[in-house]
């Protein structure tokens, strides 16, 4: 047994390990153990008989491009709170390459306020409730330039190469039929001026030196009741991008990919329906999802449907106080496994950070639960369960890494890559009752390994 000890990282129940790598390394979050996101811990052994989970890398799907959160502007602040020792370590554990980092390498912002704000407000407000402004002279980045971007230059300083998403949840009230943040529809009369802002905040926000790499172009279009919120039905999303906004792109030689839905699972019609349109269907890169409603697996209808297209997870919420032992399993068997299996590129759970008291946020709608990935309580952070189901990807699964193929099992949902510097990653839940002992198979690669239920395992070789 004493030869085999190099193989322990992940090897423990060690059957035939032929490994051209000896070094497999392995992280476990085994919440009812105390276990949360450890390197090599020593695994419970188990009298079941394996079975096998196989990685074919010849079997390739989509490349990724990253894992992360949303930095809203209430996550900024509680950030900007913090002393400047203790914010400069919580971002580089964040973003960082230390051995400590989960290296978040995508983020989303939103375009303007979003409901974790402390109030709602666009980039071209008008102080008199009748006045227009089709031409934008009023255009500003407005309040994000007290947190929302500073704290993006920190980040940036950090990681150059991390990725950005931006999502309107509202375009300025005097453009809409109920001149209201909260609700109604844009007016058609103003769809090329609202094309004009998005393409005035893509350049904004380049000449403070950030590139949004991603556009949606309404969050939740079908949720009116938020505050801010908008309406926006599939047939004006594709008129919108069709006549205006891809056109608008081009001309100003935007490259920043344009995105269509951003809401739920269970309607995979809209996406489907916008992209069916041959004036917006050049200009649309790919569609956009969450899972407050409907199954995972609809994304893949939307890839049947569009294969040339791009599927993107963009957000899920942890509902305060969170529950470690409920809340990670589900999450990793249907956002961290289960996006990837589905064609998403990326996978994004919602609010980066919250503060003990979950403020702020808007009123008529705004989120008064959302708990964030940490708590930042002065200098003090607890990590939540949307931390450790992202760190089980961000650490390990680097933008540019395919997914390749790994067999389903019952009680074993797993999703597998490659990464562009060629190792192998395999991520595994324990969505049984049971212990379960497995192999994994390889090419020559193949090692024993177990885990308890509702424990979640990442392998690296």
């Amino acid at each position: 047994m004493k030869n085999l000890f190099p193989f322990l990282f992940g090897c423990i129940l060690l059957v035939s390990c032929q490994v051209q790598d000896p070094k497999v390394n392995f992280w476990l979050t085994d919440p009812k153990s105390g276990i949360l996101f450890e390197k090599n811990p020593e695994m419970l052994k188990s009298g079941q008989e394996p079975q096998t989970i196989t990685i074919d890398i010849e079997s390739r799907f989509q490349s990724m491009d990253g894992f992360g959160f949303t930095l809203s502007q209430g996550s900024a602040q509680h950030i900007l709170q913090m002393s400047d020792s203790a914010r400069n370590s919580l971002l580089l554990e964040l973003f960082g390459n230390e051995e400590n980092s989960i290296r978040i390498n995508y983020l989303r912002l939103s375009v303007a306020a979003s409901d974790l704000n402390e109030f709602p407000f666009s980039y071209n407000d008008l102080e008199d409730s009748l006045a227009i402004d089709p031409e934008l002279e009023n255009f500003s980045l407005s309040y994000d330039t007290l947190d929302v971007i500073p704290v993006l230059k920190m980040i940036l300083e950090i990681n150059p190469k991390i990725k950005l998403m931006a999502s309107p949840w509202s375009p300025p009230k005097w453009m809409k039929d109920n001149k209201d943040t909260r609700g109604g529809s844009l007016l058609e009369e103003f769809e090329p001026a609202y094309a004009k802002y998005l393409v005035k905040y893509i350049q904004a926000m380049k000449a403070e030196g950030i590139n949004i790499d991603a556009l949606t172009i309404q969050n939740e279009p079908l949720h009116p009741g938020n505050n801010p919120s908008l309406l926006m039905l599939p047939e004006q999303q594709a008129r919108f991008i069709g006549r205006y906004l891809g056109p608008a792109f081009s001309e100003s030689g935007i490259e920043t990919k344009i995105v269509v839905y951003d809401h739920n699972a269970d309607r995979p019609d809209y996406p489907i329906s916008v992209m069916s349109d041959s004036l917006a269907n050049p200009f649309i890169d790919g569609s956009a999802f969450h899972l407050y409603g409907g199954e995972i697996e609809a994304l893949s209808e939307v890839h049947r449907a569009f294969p040339n297209k791009n599927i993107y997870f963009t957000e899920q919420w942890v509902g305060a106080p969170g529950n470690l032992e409920g809340d990670i399993p589900w999450h990793v068997k249907n956002l961290l496994i289960g996006a990837p299996r589905n064609w998403a590129k990326t996978v994004l759970e919602w609010n980066l950070s919250s503060n003990p008291s979950l403020t702020p946020h808007t009123d008529r709608g705004g989120c008064d639960r959302c708990l964030g990935a940490v708590t930042i309580d002065g200098d003090q952070v607890t990590r939540n369960p949307a931390y450790y189901v992202i760190a089980h990807a961000s650490k390990f699964v680097d933008e540019g890494s395919v997914r390749i193929e790994s067999n389903s099992i019952e009680g074993l949902p797993n999703v597998a890559y490659q990464t562009p510097s060629g190792k192998k990653v395999l991520i595994v839940l324990n969505d049984s009752s049971a212990p379960v002992a497995f192999q994994v198979q390889e090419g020559k690669t193949q090692f024993s390994t177990n885990l308890n239920p509702g424990a979640t395992g990442t392998w690296i070789w």
